[in-house]
């Protein structure tokens, strides 16, 4: 995973994260039981590729749903990999799944 993709260990760092941004927040939700893991290793290099390319105009944080419980109740998340667009401390869209390059940046465009 790239390095402009945080990694917050427990809530606390998530939401510390979330209010030093400047920019939108793209909150990625990632699990490790069985079902997850392979979908989210797929999605830790897209959203590697993200950070990148939108870097200055978005933060991308990766948050392991059982380090990161309140976040994830917060935002609804019941699976991984999902995904969370905040603006301004609030939900602009939300997505699930693993997604092709593309299809990531079509979802974001809109908001950033």
């Amino acid at each position: 995973m790239a390095k402009l993709v945080h990694q917050p260990l427990e809530d606390e760092e998530f939401d510390f994260i979330l209010r030093m941004s400047g920019a939108p927040v793209l909150a990625y939700f990632s699990g490790t039981w069985p079902k997850a893991i392979e979908a989210c290793r797929a999605m830790d290099l897209i959203m590697g590729r993200i950070a990148e390319e939108y870097e200055g105009r978005l933060t991308a944080v990766k948050a392991d749903i059982t380090r990161c419980p309140a976040a994830t109740k917060r935002y609804g998340v019941t699976g991984a990999p999902s995904f969370v667009l905040l603006r301004e401390g609030e939900v602009a869209a939300r997505g699930a799944g693993p997604m092709p390059l593309t299809e990531f940046q079509e979802f974001l465009d809109p908001y950033v």
